[in-house]
């Protein structure tokens, strides 16, 4: 099924509304499109077709923006390249590529517009993204023009969606989280708010000040804004966060400093989004309101729960019970799943753990991979994180099992400490002692004074911690 291209029909029905707007300056959708379709022009003249591969080794701006929608337009697939890989892991991407834009397009006189309108095929490979390798070497995911297209109906049909809308990417726009902000916005034809990297000042100052109404986090940079003092920003209706797990001691924070969170999961192979909570049904604080609301039992001591499925995505757990709570991985099936991901039974299996509650919302667990088996007990790393994380002198903790005689893997806390502040590890241990099961409790605790290693989009690089 073919489809008028996203960027066409943006510039023919709001050509002067802001497409992009970044530190740098902003284009209207007619400037963006005429950009592209220079851009195109430029394209073909490295050797560029339809179907061909493009990497695109561009900082997010303006410039990146203009060769993904000339790419778009072409019928070219675009590959978006993280700038901060090493020489070495940029060219095993590189070196697959048809193309490699390492420079700007440039800028000149867009050709006549044709009377016949471009058209994006929904079946086709729109974008090659690779994953974020917290346990592995990232592998590339196909993601189709249809992908893109559902994931961005059921991001509305979740969130909602404003004409007015001003979404911010401070995410890595070589990573599905970054990406699908401005192909979304394409989409919906509003305005996405482009930052290269996450500074902490510089998003406050654009929740603060520069009209935002969604922001797309993870946990690691909610804490950063809440810990710069951020609160009650004016425009602000979302902040979707995901990417890993987040505690409910961090969502709670977020709350009391007005700060409307609606959490999500997904990854690359779902693009982007599979599950997200309601904006409104977020709050921990809410109590007889029934949808939404984090379970008393579970506050503090796990991840909080990453609502229900989008509009036409299904979510099960590989051997639970239907309409039963059970912990097994999480499966997922729907429009939004790129279609080279999908096993035999035609589902995409995440190697995540969670479980669906009687409300169907997912909560994750963890990583299959990560499960620590400590004395025959099987152990999320996450679970435990969550807990040492709500202890006020935390500020992250990574969990995992070391090889032990007695246990076969002993449960090991690797802490970093509040600036200026100093732990005391027989409270820590009593602070989990009131929460976990004894096996649960870590019988090893390393103090760390530098931060813990992460991936650009915040998730903690678990493969750097053994």
């Amino acid at each position: 099924m073919e489809v008028e291209a996203w960027l066409a029909r943006a510039a023919a029905a709001r050509g002067e509304h802001t497409a992009l707007a970044t530190p740098d300056g902003q284009w209207s959708y007619a400037r963006l499109y005429d950009a592209a379709r220079f851009g195109v022009r430029e394209l073909q003249a490295c050797g560029a077709e339809r179907g061909a591969r493009v990497a695109i080794a561009l900082p997010a701006g303006l410039d990146f923006a203009q060769a993904l929608h000339a790419c778009l337009l072409l019928g070219a697939i675009a590959v978006p390249v993280d700038l901060r890989l090493s020489p070495a892991e940029r060219a095993r991407i590189t070196d697959r590529a048809d193309v490699l834009l390492a420079e700007p397009l440039g800028q000149g006189a867009a050709p006549a517009r044709s009377s016949a309108a471009p058209t994006h095929d929904l079946d086709a490979t729109a974008v090659v993204l690779h994953t974020s390798g917290t346990t592995a070497a990232p592998r590339p995911v196909e993601l189709t023009y249809g992908n893109f297209l559902w994931s961005a109906l059921g991001s509305a049909v979740a969130l909602g969606l404003d004409p007015r809308e001003r979404w911010l990417c401070a995410l890595p726009l070589s990573h599905v989280g970054g990406l699908s902000i401005l192909m979304r916005s394409a989409i919906y034809a509003t305005t996405a708010v482009v930052h290269e990297r996450f500074d902490t000042e510089r998003v406050a100052h654009a929740l603060r000040s520069e009209h935002v109404t969604v922001v797309s986090l993870v946990a690691t940079t909610l804490a950063r804004l809440l810990d710069g003092g951020l609160a009650h920003p004016p425009s602000l209706r979302c902040a979707l966060t995901g990417g890993g797990p987040v505690p409910a001691a961090l969502l709670a924070r977020a709350h009391a400093a007005g700060v409307p969170v609606s959490l999500t999961y997904g990854l690359t192979e779902s693009c982007s989004q599979a599950t997200s909570t309601p904006v409104a049904a977020s709050s921990p604080h809410r109590p007889g309101t029934g949808e939404g609301e984090i379970d008393a039992a579970r506050a503090h001591t796990v991840p909080a729960g990453a609502g229900p499925p989008l509009f036409c995505t299904r979510v099960r757990i590989d051997g639970a019970t239907p309409g039963q709570p059970g912990e097994g991985e999480i499966l997922i099936a729907g429009p939004t799943v790129a279609p080279a991901s999908t096993s035999e039974d035609g589902w995409l299996h995440t190697g995540d753990l969670g479980e669906l509650d009687e409300r169907g919302r997912l909560w994750v667990r963890g990583r299959k991979a990560d499960t620590i088996i400590s004395g025959g007990e099987n152990v999320a790393p996450a679970e435990v994180e969550a807990v040492l994380e709500a202890h006020p002198l935390v500020a992250e903790a990574a969990v995992l099992g070391r090889a032990d005689p007695q246990w076969g893997e002993a449960v090991t806390a690797i802490v970093v400490a509040r600036a200026g502040t100093r732990l005391d590890l027989g409270e820590l241990r009593a602070h989990c002692a009131r929460t976990l099961a004894p096996y649960k409790i870590p019988k090893d605790y390393m103090l760390s004074d530098e931060p813990l290693p992460r991936t650009r989009s915040g998730k903690l690089l678990r493969r750097e911690l053994r």
